[in-house]
């Protein structure tokens, strides 16, 4: 019989239900007799070993579960020591006690994750290889409040829930525990006991840095400090630029279909570091922005179901792996930024949903707590300990892993409680309102944290409302945003452009709309992968007309795109000319390119990439409405535009003239600011590109016929279907 342990307390260990482990394991003082007991269900015999006098002690089996016990002197007392097993199949193990060494977590710690002020709370929950008296291991801790025991499982206790219970911390709902003489690359789960309806789940760890090939689900143990990177340069760089006067022409890719390998497998992190970054910077990309990385269940979802947010997918390879990508892109001046996702998370039973038996990470009610459309759990914002698991999560991708920005996913189901909600399913605010106030005061703490801790990095929102000042800066009633996507201007472009030529002349005004509010917000110009899936077809596949005309109005799209006010994003294959809408299960069409018109639009997009880069007026004032200047935004008629891009210095400018109909426009007078030879800097009919060769031979003289409320004008060609780029030499 164990010694003065309650027969009830043994069961409840035996049965894995004990939630204060610690008080029967361990080492224990009696008077002056020193008692440590250990559990260990498949052993058949256990010696405990003084690690400085080498004594062995065989121990008492207490219980025939497997609970062993050693009545010791108190020499015993401090002394370290281990455990010798010889197991009911004959084979031995060696192993530590877990329940003798101190916290990792401090008061302080604790304090502030309950607050939501923990920064850097990814250090201490999560699992984290530390060691404490020359004893190596790893300390595992999990916030469950609603537990009444959690256990570490995984291979090194054979899946055993009853073996490394872990310990309390009390009020704080944090459970912790060190368990020496495991390594990275042990798999674990947490296994969860709650206090609610008997509620009995293996779940993988929320703050875990790896996770195993899907369709397996446990966490990996894993170093996210050994990689060196190589990027100081880069990031010293960046912490110095103002991202708003930079050029920022985006490269939008999915990571698994950007290319496959000869088998059709996704090519790792360091295949793509390989790969992709060569044709980015061939291509003249000054950034790519990910569909989420972070590790999610199922491919389908294209990364939007996230299960585990600070780690990056196990698909392409490491965490070392994906640093190591970074570091290249970083090397070859390419700046990443990652989709992120804080509006929502999946309801597979591993991940975050009902974690400890309550819906701890989102709501009780499903008119708050669940997002209808998309089948998931919305985050409870307002609860201090998950709005720190988000904060700290933004951080830790900037900080960690080195990322240049996070587009934040959904920011208009964030604000609104009634989004895409019937009367009904939703519940006001305290003031009556449809204004989700607590999301509101996550994203300004996020935004405002972010810009502290992360100089240079930027936040990009996907918001899809007339929300006011989401990028202007909390202290004057933003929402703080580096950035927004203009999804106004996208539709109204994509809606004018899929109509039949002879008809835009009655849509004209889908072009100019975007510039009475261009300079609300700072915005980017986005034909992202939204546009290209679901029955949406391809960018090409929009544009009306013979195989000749829609080539010709996408090189004309995209010479619109590059030269507005704004920063730039595209997605990939766009580029390419494909044909088929995208699709997460395949690579892109890359042998469109064995066909000359395909190389001429890639060729023509390339151009476009280098030629904005090169031109501060293409970039230095996309915010302010100093930087453009309409010609003639007013000729519905002839369904042609005309504006002036302006650089900080006003000397430097460019002239835009665009004609979206089939029809050449001979002899266009076209006023322009001074006297003197413009330059034809690009044109998207030239032959090199697959046009016609339209044009002006090179450039045209201004004459002195004011025109347009300018002092001076040219006389023009304009090409079918095309843009013509001016700059006075």
């Amino acid at each position: 019989m164990a010694q003065n342990i309650s027969q009830e307390g043994i069961q409840a260990l035996v049965k894995g239900e004990n939630g204060a482990p610690q008080l029967i394991l361990g080492r224990h003082m009696d008077d002056n007799v020193v008692i440590i007991r250990t559990f260990r269900p498949w052993a058949d015999t256990i010696h405990i070993i003084n690690d400085e006098t080498k004594d062995k002690v065989k121990m008492d089996k207490v219980d025939q579960e497997g609970l062993f016990e050693a009545k010791l002197d108190k020499n015993w007392a401090t002394v370290p020591y281990h455990f010798e097993t010889k197991t009911f199949d004959k084979t031995k193990e060696s192993f530590a006690d877990p329940y003798i060494f101190d916290p990792y977590l401090s008061d302080f710690d604790i304090y502030l994750f309950g607050e939501g002020r923990h920064q850097e709370i990814y250090e201490k929950l999560g699992a984290h290889k530390r060691e404490i008296d020359g004893v190596t291991g790893v300390n595992f801790a999990v916030w469950a409040p609603n537990c009444y025991k959690v256990a570490v499982v995984g291979d090194f206790n054979r899946w055993d829930t009853r073996t490394h219970a872990m310990v309390s911390r009390g009020a704080s709902g944090i459970w912790e525990i060190f368990i020496p003489k495991i390594d990275i690359g042990t798999a674990y789960k947490y296994e969860i006991r709650s206090h609610n309806r008997g509620y009995r789940a293996e779940k993988t760890d929320p703050y875990g840095f790896y996770s195993e090939v899907r369709p397996n689900t446990a966490s990996i143990v894993y170093d996210i400090g050994q990689y060196q990177w190589q990027d100081d340069k880069w990031m010293e760089q960046r912490a110095q630029a103002e991202p708003l006067e930079q050029p920022m022409n985006m490269y939008e890719l999915h990571l698994g279909s950007w290319k496959r390998n000869a088998e059709g497998e996704y090519l790792t992190y360091r295949e793509l570091a390989t790969d992709l970054i060569p044709y980015l910077v061939d291509m003249g990309y000054t950034h790519i922005e990910l569909l989420p990385v972070t590790e999610h269940p199922l491919d389908a979802s294209w990364g939007y179901q996230v299960i585990g947010y600070y780690a990056p997918t196990s698909r392409f390879g490491t965490p070392d792996d994906f640093m190591y990508f970074v570091d290249q892109c970083h090397q070859n001046n390419i700046g990443v930024i990652l989709d992120w996702v804080p509006a929502h998370f999946p309801k597979d039973g591993h991940g975050l949903n009902y974690f400890d038996g309550t819906h701890l990470y989102s709501h009780e009610d499903p008119r708050k707590g669940e997002q209808l459309d998309w089948g998931t759990m919305i985050f409870n914002y307002g609860r201090n300990e998950v709005r720190n698991f988000l904060v700290a999560n933004a951080l830790f991708w900037l900080k960690k892993y080195h990322l240049d920005g996070l587009r934040v996913d959904a920011v208009s189901s964030m604000i609104y409680l009634d989004f895409s909600r019937e009367e009904g399913q939703w519940i006001a605010n305290k003031y009556g309102g449809n204004e989700n106030l607590e999301a509101l005061a996550f994203l300004r703490e996020f935004n405002e944290v972010v810009h502290q801790e992360a100089p240079g990095a930027v936040t990009i929102a996907e918001e899809s409302t007339s929300w006011p000042m989401v990028s202007r800066p909390t202290y004057v009633g933003g929402l703080g945003f580096t950035l927004k996507w203009n999804m106004g201007w996208m539709h109204d472009t994509l809606k004018y452009m899929q109509k039949d030529p002879v008809h835009r002349r009655f849509h004209h005004n889908q072009i100019t709309f975007a510039l009475l509010y261009a300079f609300s917000e700072n915005f980017v110009l986005s034909l992202s992968h939204d546009e290209v899936v679901h029955g949406k077809g391809s960018l090409m596949g929009k544009m009306p007309g013979d195989y000749w005309q829609q080539f010709a109005q996408l090189r004309l799209l995209m010479g619109y795109q590059y030269t507005q006010v704004g920063k730039i994003l595209n997605f990939m294959g766009a580029e390419l000319g494909q044909f088929s809408e995208w699709s997460e299960e395949r690579s892109l069409d890359w042998h469109l390119l064995e066909y000359e018109k395909h190389r001429q639009l890639k060729d023509w997009v390339k151009d476009l990439n280098h030629f904005y880069k090169s031109q501060p007026a293409l970039y230095e004032v996309d915010f302010d409405s100093e930087g453009f200047q309409w010609i003639e935004a007013n000729d519905a008629d002839a369904s042609t535009y005309s504006y002036i891009r302006y650089a900080k210095d006003k000397s430097d400018y460019l002239i835009m003239i665009l004609n979206f109909t089939p029809v050449v426009r001979e002899h266009y007078q076209l006023g322009v600011p001074e006297a003197g030879f413009y330059k034809e800097m690009l044109n998207s009919d030239a032959s090199i590109y697959g046009g016609g060769n339209v044009g002006n031979e090179g450039g045209v003289q201004a004459n002195e016929l004011a025109k347009h409320g300018l002092p001076y004008s040219v006389n023009l060609t304009v090409p079918p279907f095309g843009i013509l780029v001016l700059k006075k030499q």
